[in-house]
């Protein structure tokens, strides 16, 4: 059975005057795969991301995550879901200024109430495979750019959820820490993860398996 299923996936933005930023967008998601999503500014793919991860509200057509029906979940049974299921990486990392690495990380663990021993096993041991073990302690505004995206995937994947899904990864980040970023994906595709990246950069395209386009948003033939 595939992970994700969508078809037709609509989606409008606006009260008074409907802009529409997704036209009917198709597809499918096998588990373990690593993909890129591919397209212009403008041309729906972070939409794409918020709807798969429900951040927005789902419009119209079908998503299938498994055997859940995405379009019949409440809003509260969504966030629910979402935390248990799917890890997000946004390109600005959203990370909380006044919580230390070790704290940002640990986050998705406290809100589903794991033990404290629990916890720092689990903050210490993806911050060791991350190489961000002697940053546990700092504050994001310490840190470089590589190293606050190192944090944010640390907190989107400590939960070991199904999908990981990351919006424009490298986007901020220089050529040197780009590369180190996909890395860390290679890896985690490597361990059997599931992932979906959104970029606009073929050279992160490159790595993924395959690639989606999106134009006008619509699937790109």
């Amino acid at each position: 059975m595939s992970l994700i299923r969508v078809k037709n996936l609509s989606k409008n933005y606006g009260t008074k005057q409907k802009i529409p930023a997704l036209k009917g967008f198709d597809m499918t998601l096998e588990k373990g795969e690593m993909v890129a999503i591919m397209g212009r500014s403008g041309s729906g793919k972070s939409t794409v991301l918020n709807l798969l991860s429900g951040i927005d509200q789902l419009e119209g057509g079908q998503y299938f995550f498994e055997d859940t029906d995405m379009f019949r979940l409440s809003e509260k049974n969504m966030i629910r879901f979402r935390r248990e299921n799917i890890g997000v990486i946004f390109q600005h990392f959203a990370l909380i200024d006044e919580f230390t690495v070790f704290q940002n990380i640990a986050l998705p663990l406290k809100l589903r109430h794991i033990p404290s021993a629990l916890i720092e096993e689990k903050v210490r041991n993806i911050a060791d495979e991350l190489g961000i073990n002697s940053l546990l302690q700092k504050y994001p505004k310490e840190l470089s750019g590589g190293e606050a995206q190192r944090t944010a995937i640390a907190r989107a994947v400590i939960t070991e959820p199904k999908l990981i899904l990351a919006d424009e990864p490298t986007g901020a980040l220089d050529e040197e820490n780009g590369l180190r970023i996909m890395a860390v994906f290679a890896r985690l595709h490597e361990k059997g993860n599931t992932l979906v990246i959104v970029t606009h950069d073929p050279q992160v395209a490159s790595c993924c398996q395959r690639t989606i386009r999106i134009k006008d948003g619509r699937n790109e033939p």
